[in-house]
């Protein structure tokens, strides 16, 4: 079938925060940024309003967020109090993503909960949330056996070890790959130089975002705006860790964390109720939600990760990095997104069995239910995207890019496993 023109939006909605809930297809959708281990009564108790107040679906993102789904206008304060109760979750505005283990990583340079906290009060208190747009993040990153090279973010703060001394790396507009670096602040520094480069994009007006205008002004003004903070303007290129949170992490007090995926990004409330019963069987103190659709599981042994393991695979959670769900990412699609005209998270299962013989890590396979590629924004090897004219096909692209084809839903499975086949051999031999 030959593609016909396609226009295909580059921005996203806003973000849906505890306190502005957004419409979908099966009602209301909040966020949660959680900060720290959350206590298994309290995600239990989190759990439970998720049935009471919503329909019971739980998604952990991307970037490590929970969102909630199916809530009404009349239950949705209903739910914001009861997670207020708990204390789990940071205050809605700029989120400041740290390390899923900060604080608990053996490995962390820094512990970067301090730092973050300072971050969302200076950042509160000058009225910065309400100068920029809803998508802009701040990452910051200890330096420990998670990294957070992975999440793409207008600011990051990445701690190195120079000359036994740790510092924050900083840059702007991207990934651990893609972000300008702009030097080395101290640690005691790191509030001041975030806010100050946050205050030069907010002069750009209500919807600009840093990598944009990086793009189309460089970084004259952001370097001009920490100049005066910068102690090390060398770029640092150390070894960095994993940014895949599934498996078993040890912890500072010799104790254990274990990283479970949730398929496709989500989860009904019972089963993960009873991933909770199954962790405080094995010992476990709590969960934190982690980057890349998952939580960890803190406060194992040894002896009692094996019988956790266990029961999270028998409740159909992704155990294993090589799972090749893991590969897979699709956002909830139609129905339950009133933008969507595939049914992507319906649709994965099926994807991901006719990926999996070639599935090995080397590149995902994205499904999005309609051009805003809100699931994975970043380009895949192949990204689905579905049209009112059917599926449309995109080779190392993202959803913003033109499709080679188009095929039908039923169709889909059989191309995706014939892509997949030649994207691999293609590997194998370059």
């Amino acid at each position: 079938m030959t593609a016909p023109a396609l226009t295909l939006p580059h921005r996203r909605g806003a973000c849906p925060g505890l306190s502005a809930p957004m419409a979908t297809g099966d009602g209301l959708l909040v966020r949660l940024l959680p900060i720290g281990t959350i206590a298994l009564d309290a995600f239990d108790a989190l759990c439970t309003a998720a049935r009471q107040h919503g329909n019971g679906i739980v998604e952990v993102t991307s970037r490590g967020s929970i969102q909630i789904r199916g809530l009404s206008a009349t239950s949705a304060p209903h739910f914001a109090a009861a997670v207020t109760a708990l204390g789990i979750a940071a205050e809605d505005g700029i989120p400041v993503l740290i390390n899923p283990l900060a604080g608990l990583d053996a490995e962390d340079i820094i512990d970067t909960r301090a730092l973050a906290a300072d971050l969302r009060l200076a950042l509160a208190q000058n009225s910065l949330t309400q100068r920029l747009s809803a998508k802009v993040s701040i990452a910051i990153d200890g330096g420990g056996q998670l990294n957070l090279d992975g999440i793409a973010a207008d600011v990051r703060l990445r701690a190195e070890a120079i000359d036994g001394v740790a510092e924050l790396c900083v840059s702007v507009g991207g990934d651990g790959q893609s972000a300008t670096h702009l030097g080395c602040v101290t640690g005691r520094d790191g509030v001041e130089a975030a806010t100050r480069l946050l205050e030069v994009l907010a002069q750009r007006g209500r919807v600009a975002r840093m990598r944009d205008v990086v793009a189309a002004e460089g970084v004259a003004a952001f370097r001009s705006a920490v100049a005066d903070l910068i102690i090390n303007d060398e770029p640092v290129r150390s070894q960095r860790r994993s940014n895949d949170a599934v498996g078993i992490y040890p912890l500072r007090d010799g104790a254990f964390a274990y990283g479970v995926g949730l398929a496709f990004g989500h989860a009904d409330a019972t089963s993960l109720q009873r991933l909770t019963e199954a962790a405080e069987a094995a010992g476990a103190g709590g969960m934190r939600a982690a980057p890349g659709r998952a939580l960890m599981v803190v406060g194992l042994t040894q002896q009692t990760t094996s019988s956790f393991v266990t029961a999270a695979e028998a409740l159909g959670f992704i155990v294993r990095a090589g799972d090749p769900r893991r590969h897979v990412v699709a956002c909830a699609g139609a129905p339950i997104c009133a933008s969507a005209d595939i049914a992507a998270r319906a649709l994965a299962p099926q994807i991901a069995a006719a990926g999996a013989p070639h599935l090995d890590g080397s590149f995902k396979i994205h499904i999005s239910g309609c051009a805003k590629g809100c699931a994975h924004p970043a380009p895949a090897a192949l990204t689905v995207v579905g049209t009112s004219s059917g599926c449309a096909l995109v080779a190392n692209g993202s959803t913003g890019d033109a499709p080679f084809k188009i095929v039908g839903a039923n169709e889909l499975q059989a191309a995706v496993a014939e892509i997949a086949r030649g994207i691999k051999h293609e590997n194998d031999h370059v």
